[in-house]
């Protein structure tokens, strides 16, 4: 390749940079779902629902209607619990964490090391603390219990509750 037929491929490239970011793009409309908005949607059957009950720092019992493939930081949302989820189930922080009573810490997949990594990091940690947002939702997990510890990192002391994003 000559020098000349070299500038004129790097100078098109250029050009053609500069021009797609002029050119309208096409736009997907079919219908998909957002992050998180699977939770959002009421189960189908009464096959696929997992009853979950929330124990809020107060010791206030909220039971919900979850459904298989929910995640419980999303679905807590739904329901109004006061879970944080500052990164948004990115797996970034310990704002979701939760402790899972009873037997059904043994149903749930073991936790990943970036998850371990973060829950080292996570105030009142305990044996049964997992991040809400690594709880994926199972016909074995009906009647799951999970309590929301007294504080997190990123809740403030003085009472502010944070809103989902």
């Amino acid at each position: 390749m000559s020098i000349s037929t070299s500038v004129r491929h790097v100078a098109y490239n250029v050009f053609s940079s500069w021009q797609s970011l002029l050119v309208p793009r096409s736009i997907h409309l079919s219908r998909y779902l957002l992050h998180g908005e699977y939770e959002w949607q009421d189960p189908k059957s009464e096959d696929e629902v997992v009853n979950v009950t929330y124990i809020d720092k107060d010791g206030k019992r909220t039971p919900v209607r979850g459904k298989i493939g929910d995640n419980a930081l999303y679905l807590a949302h739904r329901y109004g619990v006061e879970m944080e989820g500052a990164c948004e189930a990115s797996l970034a922080c310990t704002t979701c964490h939760v402790y899972v009573l009873g037997e059904h810490g043994d149903k749930l997949p073991p936790s990943e090391e970036k998850e371990d990594d973060l829950l080292d990091m996570a105030p009142f940690l305990k044996e049964n603390s997992r991040l809400g947002c690594q709880i994926t939702l199972t016909k074995e997990l009906e009647g799951l219990e999970l309590q929301l510890p007294q504080a997190t990192r990123n809740f403030y002391v003085d009472g502010h509750k944070p809103k989902p994003h």
